[in-house]
């Protein structure tokens, strides 16, 4: 994975260990997805052929990356095995490969796979890897690796923060772009497209989203973009990202399109709202330090928009975390208690939202550090009234 150095998958694996053993456990067992992406840097394919890392939790008992020999050479190639932290083994179109699994923990473990207790799985895994797992680990209880490997992915090292700053600074390339025109006359969806070639032109491997939301679409958090034609005299959320050496980018930002007729600018309803949004996006973005509740990021934003009067035109949480994935923990939202510790990566997103009439979001990415917020991306908050 570009921009994280291979032996820092190294460092990751014995870190995922000690967390497996300090929970009781025997093994983790990874599949295709994230947390693999984590522990080895290797992007597998999501087959219906089994890949999956064993890392058992007993100090130096051997790790192994289990994929489909048609998948050897790549496997072989990530990170973690390229840094000799991982064994690779292969099995054959006509092998089960769960018996290897069972084979490779047995021999691991000293013991029979039979009588293995406890073994956490990758949320993501597909149900039919789980009841294989089930199958030939007969007396094991499964638990998510979530639970395991939860607090070593939320703190972002340097490395991981240089690539979302990367990612941000990008996008916000992208969304100001797109916010100079030309926009009125064209069909969101035609937008759209134009986002995702910004992202893959601005270093993007991957373009994820590109919510274009105009008129009382933007209304809508998550709108899908169609065929409605922009017009003069309307706002437009703009909600885009990506990713950049496989971290997120994920940036918001409200425009308001004239045509070119000053006439067609915002009204004082819009102005007000979006007064409002701009303060709480702010404040909640200040409070933001080692030691503060999710919960209470939530409720800066949240007790500014509800005071002005948009309390119920506010329905989502404050932010989600991201990283290797563009929805992760951290969440900020009312009930999560659990402090901020320098390294969270999230987004700060309030929004306000009117239906029927229109509605607006500023999104930023935002980094815990050791003295306060660390904003990854650049462009304005102002509301960009443009002539579109």
């Amino acid at each position: 994975m570009s921009g994280i150095p291979a032996a820092r998958y190294g460092e990751r694996l014995v870190a995922a260990r000690r967390e497996a053993a300090a929970a009781g456990l025997d093994a983790l067992c990874i599949g295709v997805g994230a947390d693999l992406r984590y522990l080895t840097g290797y992007e597998a394919m999501p087959l219906e052929r089994l890949t999956m890392l064993l890392v058992p939790a007993a100090d130096a008992a051997p790790l192994t990356l289990i994929a489909p020999r048609l998948e050897a050479t790549p496997a072989r190639t990530c990170a973690a095995a390229q840094a000799g932290a991982v064994e690779v083994a292969t099995w054959e179109e006509t092998e089960d490969p769960m018996a290897l699994v069972a084979a490779r923990l047995g021999d691991a473990l000293g013991r029979d796979a039979a009588d293995l207790r406890a073994i956490a799985i990758n949320d993501t895994l597909r149900a039919s890897f789980v009841l294989g797992l089930q199958r030939v680990l007969p007396s094991a209880s499964f638990v998510l690796a979530s639970s395991v490997l939860r607090r070593l992915r939320m703190a972002k090292d340097r490395d991981e923060v240089a690539l979302l700053r990367s990612a941000a600074h990008a996008a916000d390339r992208v969304v100001l772009a797109i916010a100079a025109g030309p926009l009125v006359g064209r069909t969101e969806a035609d937008v759209a497209r134009e986002v995702r070639d910004r992202l893959l032109a601005e270093g993007h491997e991957h373009a994820e989203f590109w919510i274009v939301a105009s008129g009382p679409n933007s209304a809508s958090p998550h709108h899908d973009p169609g065929e409605r034609v922009i017009q003069a005299g309307e706002p437009i959320v703009i909600d885009i990202g990506g990713t950049v050496g496989g971290y997120g980018s994920d940036i918001t930002r409200t425009v308001w399109v004239t045509g070119g007729d000053d006439a067609k600018g915002p009204d004082d309803d819009f102005r007000r709202l979006y007064d409002v949004l701009q303060r709480a996006q702010a404040e909640a973005t200040a409070a933001v330090r080692p030691g503060i509740a999710c919960e209470a990021i939530d409720g800066v934003a949240r007790g500014i928009i509800t005071d002005a009067g948009f309390g119920p035109m506010f329905f989502h949480r404050t932010g989600h975390g991201i990283g290797l994935e563009g929805h992760e923990e951290p969440y900020l939202v009312a009930g999560n208690a659990e402090p901020m510790a320098a390294g969270h990566a999230f987004s700060v997103e309030p929004g306000i939202y009117l239906e029927g009439r229109f509605g607006a979001r500023i999104e930023d990415i935002v980094v815990c550090g050791e003295a306060g917020p660390d904003t990854l991306n650049e462009a304005t908050r102002d509301l960009l009234v443009v002539a579109g």
